[in-house]
């Protein structure tokens, strides 16, 4: 059974300023950068410096910073995972969260309450990211021995929506504020059949 250790990216000016950042590529910020030094320490005071087998990051310059920093602890060298994109918020990306909120209350209560209903204006679909993540998470689980512990550091909502994948849960909060949410989660992944999204081993 591999084990997913999901880590969101730390944090970047706009997860500060409440904004949507969707593909935009934002750097870390000097706090998180401190983060993600942080956190290397949390993970391997958890799981232990040769827990990890393999480390990928989503193409974003705040999950491959984040993950560098990890990947240092782990004396492991971070991959691309080049597939896990964030999700395309299209026109709304850059806006303040609350101006959506204020602008389109509607809209806004819909995509908290049910997202796999809305589509951002030239933007993706939950329903698309899901179904793209699903399939780059079953290439990278075909690389790996089964019982492989492997870390995958992505930005928010992505990351949520790969624990969605997973765990086959509500999707709910995407727009979620950064600080409130956890660091890093290990989720069991039961071996993947041939054409079939990776399953979580039930409890």
């Amino acid at each position: 059974m591999h084990t997913l250790i999901l880590v969101r990216a730390c944090a970047t000016e706009y997860d500060r300023q409440g904004r949507i950042q969707g593909t935009l590529d934002v750097p870390l910020t000097p706090d998180g950068r401190r983060q993600a030094e942080l956190l290397a320490q949390e993970l391997t005071s958890a799981l232990g410096a040769d827990a990890v087998s393999a480390i990928y990051a989503s193409p974003s310059s705040a999950a491959q910073e984040t993950a560098a920093t990890l990947a240092e602890a782990l004396d492991l060298k971070p991959r691309t995972a080049d597939k896990l994109n964030n999700i395309d918020h299209g026109l709304w990306q850059g806006m303040l969260v609350s101006d959506v909120k204020e602008k389109q209350p509607r809209v806004y209560r819909q995509w908290q309450e049910q997202p796999e209903t809305v589509c951002p204006p030239q933007g993706e679909s939950v329903l698309a990211a899901k179904k793209r993540i699903a399939e780059s998470l079953r290439k990278l689980f075909k690389r790996h021995r089964d019982d492989d512990t492997i870390a995958l550091v992505a930005p928010e909502p992505l990351a949520t929506l790969v624990g969605h994948v997973l765990r086959h849960d509500e999707v709910a909060e995407l727009w979620k504020p950064q600080a409130d949410r956890v660091r890093w989660e290990a989720i069991p992944i039961e071996p993947a059949t041939t054409g079939e999204a990776p399953v979580t081993k039930p409890q």
